[in-house]
């Protein structure tokens, strides 16, 4: 949740924004989004969930708003390692990455897969558009960093071929 850098809009949160963060993580959550965001006097607010994040957690860490960022924080030191991975594959955009072509078809790529230099390892939705990754050279998948549609930012370190 982002807000301005106001000391009068800092003094102004309050229950009733605390009720307006509640009513939208419900909504994530009866609508299956993965994120919102709005603005309006003043305040710009953004709520998001990690998907792959909250599925590894047991249901009742799952129940504590708290735990997730705490997970989330210990997430990303691990993806920062693995980008400088001399066989890392990183995303080339921001968007949502897919290891199908479609949902229930067979994934591009798994574990053990040998791939060749241009061969898709994977698509990324950005902008409603299907972008083909392919693999920067041959060689053996060894790990798959990213889930099945998780959101993936430029840079993030999405395959390791060795």
């Amino acid at each position: 949740m982002a807000r301005q850098p106001d000391d009068k809009a800092a003094a102004k949160f309050s229950s009733e924004d605390s009720a307006l963060v509640r009513e939208l993580a419900l909504l994530l959550d009866e609508t299956s989004l993965t994120e919102i965001e709005i603005e309006r006097a003043g305040l710009r607010l953004r709520v998001a969930r990690n998907i792959s994040v909250a599925a590894t957690m047991p249901m009742q860490m799952a129940a504590a708003p708290a735990a997730l960022p705490a997970a989330a924080v210990a997430a990303a030191p691990a993806a920062a390692d693995l980008s400088k991975h001399p066989g890392a594959v990183t995303s080339p955009m921001v968007g949502t990455a897919y290891w199908a072509p479609e949902p229930g078809a067979k994934p591009f790529i798994e574990v053990g897969s040998k791939v060749s230099v241009g061969q898709t390892l994977l698509i990324i939705e950005a902008m409603k558009t299907m972008n083909q990754i392919p693999s920067p050279r041959a060689g053996t998948v060894t790990q798959i960093v990213i889930e099945d549609g998780q959101p993936v930012e430029y840079g993030e370190p999405l395959v390791i071929i060795e």
